[in-house]
């Protein structure tokens, strides 16, 4: 019965090594599927500038392996162990990398473009000058990956060694990005620059957004429900029937933001500033408003039942009991 020996590239050169010049051809060592310049996987020769258009891979053991300048366009590598492959000038256009471990692997200019890289592991990936325009990098981990040149899904470019890109569900998270509609439930979002985004009708229901730069950010008709919003600045964005039920705004700042006919039931604004902020015909049933700052606000038509007012200073700038 033949047995099937899967070999990393390395072990396949250290063990052409050992063979030595003085072996006769029946002493020879023969590695099934494989020789000492490529690695056979699948039927399927592995090596620098391979041809290897939809290629069925997935699953792969291609840990080490040189496919650098390899066409990979439209193939199947979805799970594939490729960690600390070379794959510099790759061509991965529409290549299905799901799942696929690229963990230090070399993604130097490479074409990513509308490449599925969904729940991939590319912590300490070198991605400098690749092309990830219209990739699905949603849930991939990018910790630690060089991005330095890269164009990212949303066709900016990464210019400065010093910026840092931060990708949430597959969405890039900067200021001025276009969220519009994004899928952003439960996201950490601490201390992210949000500021001038698009987030009319996101949902970030239960996201950590504690500290996150929102100024003059679009969120109207966005989910908020549940979310921490700890501190967040919030000044002159745009709330307008947002749902903020249950939200954590707690030491927020809403100076001129506009949350008219929002829904803050059972909100917590505890010293919350909402200097001049459009709270009109707003919900804050309920709401824990105590030390908040009111002064020179809108509140025609809010309803304030139920609401704990205590310390919190009103429109007319008088302090309430």
């Amino acid at each position: 019965m033949r047995t099937r020996l899967l070999l990393t590239v390395a072990e396949v050169l250290l063990l052409a090594s050992c063979g030595g010049s003085s072996q006769s051809a029946s002493e020879t060592t023969v590695i099934p599927e494989t020789t000492v310049a490529s690695l056979v996987v699948s039927g399927y020769t592995i090596a620098p500038g391979a041809n290897l258009y939809a290629a069925e891979l997935s699953g792969a053991n291609l840990s080490g392996a040189n496919l650098s300048g390899a066409h990979l366009s439209e193939a199947d590598l979805s799970g594939a162990n490729l960690s600390g492959a070379n794959l510099s000038g790759a061509d991965l256009y529409l290549t299905n990398l799901s799942g696929a471990n690229l963990s230090g692997a070399n993604l130097s200019n490479v074409i990513l473009g509308l490449t599925d890289l969904t729940n991939a592991n590319l912590t300490g990936a070198n991605l400098t000058g690749a092309n990830l325009e219209y990739a699905n990098l949603e849930y991939a981990n990018l910790t630690g990956a060089d991005l330095m040149g890269a164009t990212m899904p949303d066709g900016t470019k990464v210019l400065s060694p010093t910026t840092t890109v931060l990708i949430v569900n597959g969405y890039t998270i900067k200021a001025g990005a276009d969220l519009r509609g994004a899928d952003l439930r439960g996201a950490d979002l601490q201390d992210a620059d949000l500021q001038d985004a698009d987030l009319v009708g996101a949902d970030l229901r239960g996201a950590d957004l504690a500290g996150a730069y929102l100024r003059r950010a679009d969120l109207r008709g966005a989910n908020l429900e549940g979310a921490n919003l700890f501190r967040a600045d919030l000044g002159a964005a745009y709330l307008a029937n947002a749902n903020l039920f249950r939200a954590d705004l707690r030491g927020a700042n809403l100076a001129n933001a506009d949350l008219a006919d929002a829904n803050l039931t059972f909100a917590t604004l505890v010293g919350a500033t909402l200097f001049s902020a459009d709270l009109f015909s707003a919900t804050l049933f309920g709401a824990d408003l105590r030390g908040a700052d009111f002064q020179d606000a809108n509140l025609a038509g809010a309803n304030l039942q139920g609401a704990n007012l205590q310390g919190a200073t009103l429109p007319d700038g008088t302090r309430h009991p």
